[in-house]
């Protein structure tokens, strides 16, 4: 079970703290939360959304008690050397790879101006392929708020792109 989702929640947890460290202690502590209240899950739901809810608690748990400050500065860390990337595990040879990784840089460079708000909706739809209904689930909001939430950080991260473009 924890080997099907390794990956993913790792990134995206690195993607919230932009520490690896972090990122893995509150991996372990994601797994250690649903051993204890697995019997909390509801099956109609996908595991997926319940288990990126506790993770996505507790990154935010753990941010606030690390750094308290303002609800940007939980998705946007200012020292942008401690963001690693994943090495990108179905590249065919190096060069496909350090392509990968430069657009993957730029990407989260672009990201990293965006609301909180609207990076993680957009991190969660297009990184974690998570549809609506599951993303509203993790982040505790309405479905048309998640909609909107994500209209808007494509319309700010299409602008961005297109204002580094010209």
């Amino acid at each position: 079970m924890i080997g099907r989702y390794q990956y993913r929640l790792l990134r995206y947890l690195l993607t919230l703290t932009g520490n690896r460290e972090s990122a893995e202690d509150l991996f372990q502590e994601t797994w250690i939360r649903v051993l204890e209240k697995g019997h909390q899950y509801d099956p109609r739901w996908r595991f997926e959304a319940w288990l990126f809810s506790i993770a996505r608690n507790l990154a935010i748990d753990f941010l606030r008690r690390r750094q308290p400050e303002s609800l940007e500065a939980l998705l946007h860390p200012d020292d942008e050397g401690a963001m690693k990337e994943w090495p990108d595990r179905d590249s065919a040879t190096p060069f496909e790879a350090a392509a990968a990784g430069e657009q993957s840089k730029h990407v989260r460079g672009i990201l990293r101006r965006l609301s909180p708000d609207a990076c993680e909706v957009l991190v969660l739809r297009f990184q974690e392929d998570m549809n609506l209904d599951e993303i509203a689930e993790v982040v505790k909001a309405p479905v048309p708020t998640v909609k909107s939430r994500l209209y808007r950080g494509l319309q700010a991260f299409r602008h961005l792109l297109e204002k580094e473009a010209i």
